[in-house]
């Protein structure tokens, strides 16, 4: 069957459905002209990739220009500036994309997380509408990523250089095993995802291809030909690069970031001298990491372009939805703090930029409170469908035709971080609520895998982020905040009832939230 008549025969579907019964009559409402081809939606993540060190979100960092193909989708298509992830951490971050639910009703609350085939749901339902599904680079999410047509995906975190992958073949998951030697993992995936778009799909269907880089997860190791990169550049400092925020007994003196004493020792990993004073180490520091995060950002970014310039050859940019996101945000110094997992913008914030010729007017700037489990929702209703009953996302699809955004829109969005001094990052377990200008955070500071661990102080933290938007003053406990507060914590409470986001299961952290939410 051709292209052509697969696609007439989608078009008659949909027109079909559009059968009505009108004054008992039988009718058929078909408008000629006006069926519109389904797109391809193409999903780009990265890994850690913040919108720190993406030019199109302007800051400090975009005087060096580390994204020009990220920014010129930017500048082409919609970039969101408020959005967010409900859990900084890799494995439930992308169990909420590929979900479209928070972490207790998908059951991936840390790194031990997985999910199963048949809750795969994004794949699923993308293939009911008709499209050829794959994914390509770093899964995750532990099982076979089976829901999908095609797949080639890293082991775990999966190496940066000589990478292996994981595909479907004659053994059972996960020992069919290819090696992609001699090749950086930026550069092996997006070669994988070009022959997969050129040679290994069926193109009478669109596509949708979730295309997932490792770059720029720590430890950073970028491709040889990047070693030079920003060599002789003095790469911005953050103003709060010394600077704690004025948090709480909750966070004080907790995180890793680039002094002597950081419990992740990050100096010593990357050979800083100790015989440096504090400063001039915690600044030597900065400056390496930060060069070796910016080389793998720039391999990402070149392996971008090697795609948008595929789709231009074949003709198939135009009508192909990129979006183009990381799975969390990532501290890049600011607080004297590296990683990700706090509350805190830096952490929680993800880039969002989405690029489609022919349904998003160039240069738009969004400011919707959304968050990672409205991805799968939209992308559906991109394709044409609608968002499934088990999905707690919701689809935000009509932000990119401009339409006003409606009015019983999310006033707030929900984050917890389920794990608990983890990894010598010294992160305690916290949960709140961010709206358009304020937060709220609550630090319980409890393990549920292990209630006899190592606690730290429970403490409230609340930001103004209109007037503070670095987080550095908190606010909780101010006579002249109590009412925003109080009302804040009434929608904590009850969002995270519809949420599902309750500690029913967890008595231990029930005690701490029941003794401590009035204090």
């Amino acid at each position: 069957m051709t292209c052509r008549k697969k696609k007439a025969e989608h078009s008659i579907f949909r027109a079909l459905a559009s059968i009505k019964v009108v004054g008992g009559l039988l009718t058929v409402s078909i408008a000629l002209g006006e069926e519109k081809e389904p797109p391809n939606v193409l999903f780009i993540m990265s890994d850690d990739h913040t919108t720190q060190a993406v030019g199109a979100y302007g800051s400090r960092l975009a005087e060096l220009n580390p994204t020009p193909n990220i920014d010129r989708l930017a500048k082409g298509g919609m970039r969101f500036d408020r959005v967010f992830c409900n859990n900084s951490i890799c494995t439930p971050s992308r169990a909420s994309i590929i979900t479209g639910q928070y972490s207790q009703t998908n059951g991936v609350l840390d790194l031990g997380g997985n999910i199963p085939p048949e809750r795969q749901f994004l794949p699923l339902e993308m293939k009911k509408l008709g499209y050829e599904t794959a994914m390509i680079g770093k899964w995750h999410l532990k099982q076979e990523p089976k829901a999908f047509d095609y797949y080639c995906v890293l082991p775990g975190q999966g190496k940066y250089h000589n990478p292996d992958f994981r595909v479907r073949g004659d053994q059972p998951w996960p020992k069919n095993v290819i090696t992609k030697t001699g090749r950086h993992s930026s550069d092996a995936i997006t070669d994988i995802s070009l022959e997969w778009l050129e040679s290994g799909r069926d193109k009478s269907k669109p596509f949708f291809l979730m295309h997932h880089f490792k770059a720029p997860h720590d430890m950073f190791n970028n491709a040889e030909r990047y070693d030079s990169y920003l060599e002789d550049v003095q790469i911005p400092e953050p103003e709060n690069l010394f600077k704690r925020p004025d948090g709480s007994k909750g966070s004080r003196g907790l995180g890793s970031g680039v002094r002597k004493d950081a419990p992740w020792h990050l100096g010593k990993r990357l050979g800083i001298s100790p015989d440096l004073d504090e400063a001039a180490y915690a600044r030597a520091c900065y400056q390496l990491y930060l060069k070796r995060y910016l080389r793998c950002v720039k391999g990402v970014d070149d392996n971008v372009g090697r795609i948008i310039a595929h789709l231009r050859r074949t003709g198939e940019l135009d009508n192909t939805v990129i979006i183009y996101t990381g799975d969390q945000g990532f501290f890049l110094g600011e607080h004297d703090l590296m990683d990700k997992r706090w509350m805190y913008e830096e952490a929680i914030r993800m880039p969002f930029i989405v690029h489609w010729p022919v349904g998003v007017k160039a240069g738009q700037v969004n400011d919707w409170l959304i968050n990672n489990t409205d991805f799968a929702p939209t992308m559906l209703n991109l394709a044409g469908g609608e968002t499934p009953h088990f999905m707690q996302g919701r689809n935000f699809a009509s932000a990119l035709k401009g339409i006003a955004k409606p009015a019983d829109w999310r006033r707030v969005t929900y984050y917890r971080y389920w794990m608990h001094l983890a990894h010598r990052l010294a992160v305690p377990a916290h949960f709140g609520i961010r709206s358009d200008r304020y937060k709220l955070i609550f630090f319980y500071g409890v393990d549920n895998k292990s209630p006899e661990k190592k606690r730290t102080p429970v403490a409230w933290e609340f930001y103004d982020l209109q007037e503070d938007p670095a987080e550095m003053i908190n606010l909780y406990g101010r006579p002249e905040h109590a009412a925003r507060i109080t009302e804040m914590k009434t929608q904590l409470k009850e969002t995270r009832i519809k949420l599902n986001e309750t500690d029913a299961r967890f008595p231990q952290i029930q005690a701490v939230i029941q003794n401590h939410w009035d204090r």
